[in-house]
């Protein structure tokens, strides 16, 4: 398959976007999947997503595919890879900057 194929690409990214919405009503009414289908369903099942959390983040991610595919070629990339992202993007979130804490002793 041309992942470049622009067709192939939407006809993709609508499989996403049906997959995405069964995960986040929580069930799947589909039985055919796609390998990749198959794999970010797998990846989804061993992330540990806070259940709270859930809905937004799956929303979060759908729209990170959706740019990545608007952008460049299939298959979507996983919820792994997404969250890992988002950790290293933000690094600030997790951990002050070290001007803060020179701040702070001073």
């Amino acid at each position: 398959m041309a992942d470049e194929d622009p067709i192939q690409l939407e006809i993709m990214l609508n499989r996403f976007r049906k997959l995405m919405a069964g995960l986040i009503r929580g069930e799947i009414a589909r039985n055919a999947f796609q390998p990749w289908e198959i794999e970010i369903l797998m990846d989804f099942q061993s992330c540990a997503v806070e259940p709270r959390r859930r809905t937004e983040t799956l929303r979060q991610y759908q729209r990170a595919v959706e740019r990545q595919m608007e952008t460049g070629p299939g298959p979507p990339m996983t919820l792994s890879a997404f969250l890992q992202q988002k950790i290293t993007r933000r690094p600030s979130m997790r951990y002050p900057p070290a001007s803060v804490n020179r701040i702070a002793s001073e």
